[in-house]
């Protein structure tokens, strides 16, 4: 596996990148969206791009193979965004996730403008949470059974990050 050489914006060209990422895990990604050929590939991320309020990360390794993804869906009015991420099964239990959705948030209560990023995680799913901590999320709350996965409704733990938190 090769290292992280650093963080860009997802492009138009990433289309076979991120079907190697949904397919390489297709039970687990399935939940990031529906990927499962070029087309739907495509369909993804055009429509990430094509949408003037989503912002994007990508990690990266020397190959220019996508490890992991995060983006804030932003709501000007507020100067608040909803923070997703997914990582390819290669980059998980590295760090690289957690890296990648701090970068991001430091960017967007930086020089992006937002002054508060939120996020949610399935409680069953202890490596997003320690991913969102990792970057800096603090939990709010707890939606019971919010989502359904698998035709089973699953608990949500809310998180956030402020402008105004101390970095550390």
């Amino acid at each position: 596996m090769a290292d992280v050489t650093g963080h860009r914006e997802l492009q138009a060209t990433d289309v076979d990148r991120v079907l190697d990422a949904f397919t390489s895990d297709a039970t687990e990604m399935s939940r990031q969206g529906n990927v499962r050929d070029m087309a739907s590939a495509r369909t993804y991320v055009t429509r990430i791009l094509d949408n003037p309020d989503v912002r994007t990360l990508v990690a990266v390794d020397d190959d220019d193979r996508l490890l992991a993804f995060a983006a804030v869906s932003v709501d000007r009015e507020h100067a608040n965004g909803w923070a997703f991420y997914w990582a390819h099964p290669d980059a998980r239990r590295r760090g690289i996730t957690s890296q990648l959705v701090r970068a991001l948030a430091d960017r967007e209560l930086g020089d992006g403008g937002l002054y508060r990023l939120e996020l949610g995680y399935r409680a069953n799913n202890p490596a997003s949470g320690r991913v969102a901590r990792a970057a800096g999320f603090v939990q709010e709350g707890l939606e019971r059974e919010k989502f359904v996965v698998n035709g089973e409704r699953v608990d949500v733990i809310t998180a956030a990050r402020l402008k105004t938190d101390p970095v550390w």
